[in-house]
C-alpha cells in the first residue's frame, strides 16, 4: 500500500497481516480524493488546512492521504490492538506531529473534540451495525462541524440508512464498496 497523491506521493503504508483489518485499497482511496478535489458538490478547498477525523482507522491510510493532499491536522479514531499497531507505526514513519491517535470505542466516545472536524471518513466493519451508533455519537460530541464533509465507505449491498443531520451528495461502488459521500 502506497500513498497515492500529494505530497507524500509513493510513500509505503504498513499494512496488516491479519485479517481482521481491511484497508482502503489505494484504487478506492485515489476514487474518494478525486470526487472530493474535483466533483462541483464540494468546495474547492475541501482538504486544504481542514482538520480531519479518520473512523475505524486501521492503517490510517485515508487521514495519511489527507494529509499528504493539504489537510492540517489528523485525528485517528481506533481500538482494534492490532490495527492499533499498525496505525502507531505508520504515524512514526510518517513523522508527522499534527496526528492524534484515540484509542476508544467509536460508538461511545468519551469526550468531544478541541475543536470540531471539517472532514470526517468512516470505514466500519462491514456488516456490525456499527455506523449509525458511531456517526449518533459523533455528532451528540460535538465531532462533526457546520457543513463537514462525512465519507462513509461500506459493502456495497449493505443497507443503509442516513441519520437525518446528513444528506447524501454522490455515491460510487468501488470494488466490494460503496462510498457515500455526505455533507452536515
Amino acid at each position: 500500500m502506497r500513498i497515492v497523491g500529494g505530497k507524500y506521493r509513493g510513500k509505503k503504508i504498513i499494512a496488516p497481516s491479519h485479517h481482521g483489518t481491511r484497508p482502503t485499497s489505494d484504487r478506492t482511496r485515489e476514487t474518494i480524493f478525486n470526487i472530493l478535489l474535483h466533483n462541483p458538490a464540494f468546495a474547492q478547498g475541501v482538504l486544504i488546512d481542514k482538520a480531519v477525523l479518520d473512523v475505524f482507522a486501521g492503517t490510517g491510510a485515508l487521514g495519511f492521504e489527507a494529509l499528504s493532499r493539504g489537510a492540517k491536522s489528523i485525528t485517528f479514531i481506533e481500538n482494534d490492538r492490532a490495527a492499533l499497531t499498525i496505525l502507531y507505526d505508520n504515524v512514526k514513519a510518517f513523522g508527522l506531529p499534527r496526528t492524534c491517535v484515540l484509542e476508544q470505542d467509536a460508538t461511545h466516545l468519551r469526550s468531544g473534540p478541541v475543536t470540531p472536524c471539517d472532514l470526517i471518513f468512516l470505514d466500519p466493519p462491514y456488516h456490525q451495525g456499527l455506523l449509525s451508533p458511531t456517526l449518533s455519537n459523533l455528532y451528540a460530541q460535538g465531532w462533526i462541524a457546520e457543513a463537514a464533509v462525512v465519507v462513509i465507505e461500506i459493502e456495497k449491498n449493505e443497507a443503509f440508512i442516513l441519520p437525518s443531520f446528513l444528506s447524501l451528495l454522490t455515491e460510487r461502488i468501488s470494488g466490494a464498496a460503496r462510498v457515500l459521500f455526505c455533507k452536515r
